[in-house]
């Protein structure tokens, strides 16, 4: 697959945190097949006294992912593709599915007519591909001026591709959440990690910035394909004023620009305003490139999708999707 995103070992990497299990639709058709990923997760309500399911996709990115050459013959596959999946749906009980579009790919462009796709946020990434020298280009000019003071300040960094633990890395993500007064929902468990290095190791890709031979800060990378994916950082807050990330950044996109490399996506802010703090951090290190990222809806059986809502008492209109999981639901992303 083009991205780790659409791979099923990054799905199976989230079934327990979204709590279902990691299933996979392929589509073939005569003018191409779509592919799609989500995680199937049991609903708990039995209305009628049978099993129902919703789906979602892994945190992160993803949706359906259409291979089609003819770009005059998408439309007419993705309705094939959607009379096949609304068939798989009904055939396994399956009232809803919420999708995190991949705002690279952007393949909500093909599935509009299926979903109810809905704007979420702008994403950053730092573009490789048309810049000889991406840290000159996409850097703004405080970026680089941080980048300096960190080298005067005897910065180093170390990358690490495919690393045996993360038990450091993890501390360091803690702390920093810590700091943030992060929501529990982004502190990923211990198995987590472990279950990440068991499936995903060989895309994992650590960058460490150091200061007199010790840790200071460290990123956490998926590499796949052309694509390069920011995942988690963490930094020390008593040498943050040392910028370890500005610099942990360059080593990062000399390293992917080094390999061929497309795009170090670095994804969006904590919120669609584009004065949020943590997306115009971002754009420090993407000034020429944005994307946009969209939400995905479907109700596919409508009337046992009221039934349900019905039963839990959520009352239309409702802002969380699905509604019958209104309590519990989060939309990340």
């Amino acid at each position: 697959m083009p991205d780790i995103y659409f791979e099923e070992a990054y799905g199976k990497l989230y079934e327990e945190i979204e709590g279902g299990v990691c299933e996979t639709f392929e589509f073939t058709h005569s003018l191409g097949s779509v592919k799609h990923l989500f995680i199937k997760r049991k609903i708990e309500i039995e209305p009628d006294g049978a099993a129902y399911y919703d789906l979602t996709t892994p945190y992160g990115y993803g949706g359906p992912l259409m291979f089609c050459e003819n770009i005059a013959d998408r439309p007419v596959l993705a309705k094939e593709f959607q009379k096949a999946f609304q068939q798989y749906c009904q055939d396994r009980n399956i009232v809803s599915e919420f999708v995190r579009f991949h705002p690279v790919f952007s393949n909500e462009q093909d599935f509009g007519e299926m979903y109810e796709v809905v704007w979420r946020r702008k994403t950053v990434g730092t573009n490789l591909a048309d810049f000889e020298n991406p840290v000159q280009s996409e850097f703004s000019k405080s970026a680089k001026e941080n980048i300096k003071r960190a080298l005067k300040a005897g910065i180093e960094t170390r990358v690490t591709r495919h690393p045996k633990s993360l038990k450091l890395f993890k501390e360091f993500y803690y702390k920093t959440l810590q700091k943030n007064h992060a929501e529990d929902i982004y502190f990923f468990t211990d198995e987590y990690f472990e279950k990440c290095l068991a499936l995903l190791g060989p895309s994992i890709l650590l960058v460490e910035a150091l200061y007199k031979g010790e840790v200071i800060g460290m990123i956490m990378n998926f590499v796949h394909g052309d694509y390069v994916h920011i995942h988690l950082s963490g930094t020390l807050q008593e040498t943050i004023h040392l910028s370890p990330v500005y610099i942990m950044m360059q080593t990062l996109t000399i390293w992917a620009k080094e390999q061929n490399m497309k795009l170090i996506h670095s994804g969006g802010g904590r919120t669609a305003s584009p004065d949020d703090k943590l997306f115009q951090f971002k754009k420090r290190f993407g000034k020429h490139t944005e994307f946009d990222y969209y939400f995905g809806y479907k109700i596919w059986n409508p009337t046992v999708y009221e039934r349900l809502t019905a039963a839990v008492g959520a009352v239309p209109p409702n802002p969380c999707f699905p509604a019958y999981r209104a309590p519990a639901t989060k939309e990340v992303g």
